[in-house]
């Protein structure tokens, strides 16, 4: 008996440093790539944005006398220099709607995601006459694609010209007119969404938060409303970003605003898109923890057989061993075709017939589908479908543990192990008197 039960560890350890190199391997896979994917779904999506308010700037020319030497011999003359003086912006009615659209490349799910953005931006010209101003609307990210870009004063649209990473246009303002601008356009991102207000506010300064330099801008931002509607829940907030002053949850999703009179702050408004269940890393983590499924599996069935005198050989273990790892490896590499969902259910339907088909030549049929089938059900596909509920995991494996002892506690509470494991002293027992 003591035999049987060390080839058994034997079998057991053996596979669980099959489930170990397993586990590295998936994670090597889904880690190793991660960066390269990022950048693929990036370039043919988007990256992620942080648009920012637009630089408006008076702009004036004027002529200026300077004195020259031109072969030893000084001289005048008369050059056109030109100006320009940032103007606040005294007012913004900012709005972006979020659409989540996921993207998978191999063993993960990227949360892309497509935004509708309109900013209405007042600002005024401080001069007691006409002036030409240059408007530049940065736009949030490099990597990306905009549709219907629209910059249009008091309704009406300007001349756009695209410079860079940014949209730039020119207008005339009449002596301390009041105007509203208003930018819009339709992109795609990835990851996060983000608003700054350190680019374009004049009244902002420049001041860092951090002696060395390394700290963000504070910026300030008068009358700003900011209101962003998103199609989706399971969101979440950056650190060191601000928390809307108001939420409403609607029909399909979430509302969320921020609103500020006179806000003075390093932080930007961010939101992070809410991430699909990853099949990689799950995968790895089922295929970690497959050696307490199986520890639970070969405890319960050795318990079983012995009670009935069902003496299963170490050789019967090892294929019970090998139908249990058909699992991890199958739901390893069909996660890369098809949803993690249907992966598991096909691993697992694969791995239960293997088993019952085994046991009911090794055993009987009665034992195949109800000690060991059920067995099986339970620790091997109920306790790695706890993995899909992040959190519960542990305690899911907690409550199973206690609860077997339990059930094995009063299985076996009035056997005589000496007799089990002593098969000279079971004979002698068995002994008519």
């Amino acid at each position: 008996m003591f035999n049987r039960i060390a080839a058994i560890a034997f079998i057991f350890g053996c596979t669980a440093v099959a489930w170990a190199i397993l586990g590295s391997t998936i994670f090597y896979r889904t880690y190793n790539a991660e960066s390269g994917l990022s950048g693929r779904v990036a370039s043919t999506w988007g990256a992620a944005q942080a648009q920012a308010p637009p630089a408006i700037a008076r702009e004036w020319k004027e002529e200026k006398t300077v004195e020259v030497e031109e072969k030893g011999k000084k001289t005048t003359r008369t050059e056109r220099q030109t100006h320009s003086e940032a103007v606040k912006i005294d007012a913004s009615r900012v709005a972006a709607s979020l659409h989540i659209d996921y993207r998978q490349k191999g063993l993960l799910w990227f949360s892309t995601y497509t935004v509708d953005f309109d900013g209405a931006y007042t600002f005024q010209n401080p001069m007691p006459r006409e002036a030409e101003f240059v408007i530049q609307l940065p736009f949030p990210a490099q990597q990306a694609v905009y549709d219907n870009v629209q910059l249009l004063l008091d309704d009406k649209p300007l001349a756009v010209t695209f410079n860079g990473s940014q949209a730039v246009a020119r207008t005339r303002l009449a002596a301390s007119a009041k105007s509203v601008l208003h930018a819009a356009y339709r992109s795609q991102g990835l990851d996060s969404w983000r608003y700054s207000f350190s680019r374009g506010n004049a009244e902002g300064s420049t001041a860092r938060e951090n002696a060395d330099g390394g700290g963000k801008e504070i910026s300030q931002a008068h009358d700003f409303h900011l209101v962003v509607k998103t199609d989706f829940s399971g969101f979440d907030f950056p650190d060191n970003s601000l928390s809307p002053t108001e939420k409403r949850q609607a029909a399909n999703g979430w509302e969320l605003e921020w609103n500020y009179q006179n806000l003075v702050s390093g932080f930007d408004i961010a939101l992070k898109m809410p991430q699909k269940l990853q099949p990689g890393p799950l995968a790895g983590r089922i295929s970690y923890f497959a050696p307490v499924s199986l520890f639970f599996f070969f405890f319960l069935v050795f318990i079983l057989s012995t009670l009935r005198g069902n003496d299963l050989h170490p050789m019967n273990y090892f294929f019970l061993a090998c139908a249990f790892f058909a699992f991890h490896l199958l739901l390893a590499y069909l996660a890369d075709h098809i949803s993690i969902h249907a992966a598991f259910l096909i691993s697992s339907i694969v791995s239960v017939v293997l088993v019952i088909s085994y046991l009911r030549l090794v055993v009987d049929l009665r034992f195949a589908m109800v000690e060991a089938g059920l067995t099986q059900l339970i620790y091997l596909v109920l306790f790695s479908y706890a993995f899909f509920f992040e959190g519960f995991t542990g305690l899911t494996v907690t409550i199973g543990s206690i609860l077997t002892l339990f059930v094995v506690m009063q299985m076996t509470g009035r056997i005589r192990w000496e007799e089990k494991f002593s098969p000279s002293l079971a004979r002698k027992s068995a002994l008519p008197a």
